[in-house]
């Protein structure tokens, strides 16, 4: 089945979508996030099921140390991240640039200066991540998933640990399997919703 073309828009570098942007309210940070969504980039109008398990139940950071939203879209797990512990650092990435244009401008209007984002190669590679946060592009494909998910949770610190959410739909128990063949153990912290949190850490 074809995908809907917005849908298909937010892994695109440049999406092709004309731009309509909403503000969605984030209550379950203190004090709640105001961020501004745009059509062509992930989760439009709302805050995504599977984030919102992630950030309400998934693992909370540290109060400070170097972390990585890997796929950012408009922001709203790393200005939760950064909100929550405000002496961290906080890399947001993603291959699409109106996505970083609204992280980048949602972190600035809601007065989080932790927050630095990037494209995924100007990322300086010397850095390593305490622990990752990603509701991954699923829908990128599996090969192109699999490449992604190992460039990024090879640059974890020696302990750290990246948070996945997957739904069981699209693949979760498989790709927990596929990730702990590949060297990499995986654990199934928590269920909800439909979907699955994974814990990843290195061998």
């Amino acid at each position: 089945m074809t995908e809907p073309q917005e849908t298909s828009q937010y892994f695109a570098a440049a999406p092709a979508v004309t731009s309509a942007t909403e503000t969605v309210r984030v209550r379950f940070v203190t004090p709640p996030l105001l961020l501004r969504t745009d059509r062509g980039v992930f989760s439009h109008g709302r805050v995504d099921t599977g984030t919102e398990v992630l950030l309400r139940q998934g693992p909370r950071p540290d109060p400070a140390g170097t972390y990585l939203d890997l796929g950012c879209g408009a922001g709203v797990i790393a200005l939760t991240l950064a909100r929550r512990a405000p002496g961290s650092r906080v890399v947001a990435v993603d291959v699409n640039e109106r996505a970083r244009a609204l992280c980048a401008a949602n972190a600035a209007d809601n007065g989080l200066g932790n927050v630095e984002v990037l494209a995924p190669e100007a990322v300086d590679p010397a850095v390593r991540f305490d622990a990752i946060w990603s509701n991954p592009p699923i829908r990128v494909g599996k090969a192109a998933l699999h490449e992604l998910l190992l460039t990024w949770l090879d640059r974890l610190t020696t302990d750290g640990t990246a948070h996945l959410v997957v739904h069981k739909n699209l693949g979760s128990d498989s790709l927990q399997r596929w990730l702990t063949d590949a060297g990499w153990p995986t654990t199934r912290l928590l269920s909800a919703k439909g979907y699955r949190v994974l814990d990843v850490t290195r061998p």
